[in-house]
């Protein structure tokens, strides 16, 4: 796939300008459980903290020149002191490879707190990119001179099932379209504890669910990494996978 990105494990890397984005991290996710009584053999935290090192080994850590978290880097709607805590551990890891005024904060929908030192931004622009949530359409996004728009948000993912229809498993995977003569590409969650989201799954009918529409999101190209050789599978149009 020829193109100014590389997609690797469950983010986007833009080999010109030095980007490294990711989407939705739900920080705390794992705390919340906990607190409803559910015990689970899970560290949110270092395993995410381990799959964004593997992925900067892999790029190159001088080739990166900044990191783009695109929106709901945490997982409570309010205050969460555990959560809090895990997040500036999460920030003192990223500023390990590259400054701070280089990690690009977009706001999620679950982002509704500030974090002291840190400060969200709704969109970033570089050039003719432009990174988001995907949750809320702002007017500077549909610029001309965007040629490219990244988001999150929709944490998509995708069933494969085998020829007799008995094993289904779900996977994350990219969508990489057209909309509004721009090329969009909706990155997986970053999550690790969820697969993510079928786009026929009824979360769509929610307000604020995407920018793009279930019916133009279909039309996309699904693409999906082998995690264990880094390469990237062609499965077509995602409403020719049924």
């Amino acid at each position: 796939m020829k193109s100014n990105y590389i997609l690797i494990s469950k983010s986007i890397f833009f080999p010109s300008s030095g980007i490294l984005a990711i989407g939705d991290l739900h920080l705390g996710y794992e705390q919340m459980l906990k607190q409803q009584g559910i015990q689970f053999p899970f560290n949110q935290l270092e395993q995410t903290k381990k799959e964004l090192k593997e992925i900067i080994e892999k790029i190159g850590k001088k080739k990166i020149k900044k990191i783009i978290l695109l929106g709901d880097i945490k997982h409570y709607f309010s205050f969460d002191k555990r959560e809090f805590f895990e997040i500036i551990n999460f920030f003192n890891f990223l500023e390990k490879f590259v400054k701070k005024e280089n990690i690009i904060l977009i706001r999620g929908n679950h982002d509704k707190i500030e974090i002291k030192n840190y400060k969200y931004q709704n969109y970033y622009i570089e050039k003719d990119l432009c990174f988001t949530h995907g949750n809320f359409l702002f007017p500077e996004i549909l610029n001309k001179k965007i040629k490219t728009i990244v988001m999150g948000h929709v944490h998509p993912a995708v069933y494969l099932k085998d020829k007799s229809n008995v094993k289904r498993e779900k996977f994350k995977a990219f969508l990489i379209g057209k909309w509004k003569n721009k090329t969009v590409i909706v990155v997986p969650s970053f999550f690790p504890m969820v697969e993510g989201t079928d786009i026929d799954e009824e979360y769509y009918r929610e307000k604020g669910w995407s920018i793009v529409g279930k019916d133009v999101l279909k039309k996309f190209k699904t693409y999906l990494i082998d995690e264990k050789t880094g390469k990237v599978y062609d499965f077509g149009k995602l409403n020719k996978i049924r």
